[in-house]
């Protein structure tokens, strides 16, 4: 899915969500981010600095309420070795697609955000 060709998710979706998002820059987001969300995937390029960008595919189960489990798969370059996996509430994983898009109007790619990465690899464990 293109983030430029997101639709914003209806009402009635972005109003259950809305409460865990008390900041007006993530509310205004919120319709794209769980626009994306409802797609179940997205691919994109983890920028690495000083060096080639790695293509990657993140996959996704969808759910409508906010404080079930999302298990998120992501594969990089196309490469099984390559493959993460984690779980986490909707509506964490969420604030992490406001990130995406947020990033996205910023850089024009397609990335997750730091504290994504460092949860992913679980390095604050």
């Amino acid at each position: 899915m293109s983030i430029e060709k997101l639709k914003p998710a209806a009402a009635q979706h972005v109003s259950v969500y809305a409460p865990y998002y008390p900041q007006a820059n993530k509310r205004a987001i919120l319709p794209l981010a769980i626009g994306l969300y409802q797609e179940g995937v997205l691919e994109g390029q983890r920028n690495i600095e000083g060096g080639e960008s790695i293509p990657f595919v993140a996959t996704w189960n969808v759910s409508t309420l906010p404080a079930d489990l999302c298990r998120c798969r992501m594969q990089f370059d196309g490469n099984a070795d390559l493959s993460y996996e984690i779980r986490m509430a909707n509506f964490e994983f969420v604030d992490f697609l406001i990130d995406v898009i947020l990033n996205f109007k910023r850089a024009r790619m397609a990335d997750f955000s730091q504290g994504f990465y460092r949860k992913l690899l679980r390095l604050d464990d």
